[in-house]
């Protein structure tokens, strides 16, 4: 099982568990109570499903509260290790610890193992490396000091060089920005994406799909 994010990282550690030998078989993304935006990077559903379909791999969608997430989480797990057999799930934390931590936590409360292939990597040579191995990612949310005109962009190297200049973390593993994967070499072609606007709201800017934007004009 592959913890989906669907952005770069999520990606990257695929990739290098693959190499690795593991052999991947469902992803898993949360979505927010309503089932229809991820929460770590707030993409609708219908991409994470075409991102999937690219890769010909089950999306398991799971709605949660923050209150209910853990436990949704852990149920889930147990339940996919039944369904599919799983030894093993793959994250894409770098170095935040707590991240590891709770990830150790609820793949133990399911009894499969936790795999961090990118774990303490230095982020701007993992930046590089998923580049170099042609995984191509668009920022589609990040905080108001980098503003929207980021948004849309590719992350290339001199796109993460300019981030590092600015004191921005050019992988954004604190939150700085969040990246969709539109392809890679585990996609059999390329994401379609709409056109899209964009919104500032709590001090952090995000892309706006057309089905959110008719879901905000319905009375």
């Amino acid at each position: 099982m592959t913890s989906w994010s669907g952005g770069k990282d999520c990606c990257y550690a695929m990739m290098l568990a693959i190499n690795q030998g593991w052999v991947p078989k469902v992803l898993l993304n949360m979505m927010h109570e309503n089932g229809k935006r991820s929460r770590s990077h707030g993409l609708p559903l219908s991409i994470l499903k075409q991102q999937a379909q690219r890769m010909q791999l089950p999306l398991v969608a799971i709605a949660a509260t923050w209150q209910d997430y853990e436990q949704k989480f852990i149920h889930t797990l147990q339940d996919l290790k039944t369904q599919y057999h799983l030894d093993a799930a793959v994250f894409g934390d770098i170095d935040l610890q707590a991240h590891k931590d709770w990830e150790d936590m609820v793949c133990k409360a399911a009894r499969i193992q936790s795999i961090l292939p990118l774990w303490q990597q230095d982020r701007i040579d993992l930046v590089h490396q998923m580049i170099q191995n042609d995984i191509q990612t668009r920022i589609v949310s990040c905080n108001t000091y980098m503003g929207e005109g980021y948004l849309g962009k590719l992350l290339t190297k001199d796109l993460a060089t300019e981030l590092k200049q600015k004191g921005i973390d050019p992988c954004g593993e604190n939150g700085e920005f969040h990246t969709l994967v539109v392809n890679c070499p585990l996609f059999s072609q390329p994401i379609i994406l709409p056109e899209f606007s964009v919104a500032t709201h709590n001090d952090y800017c995000f892309v706006v799909w057309p089905e959110e934007t008719e879901q905000l004009a319905q009375p």
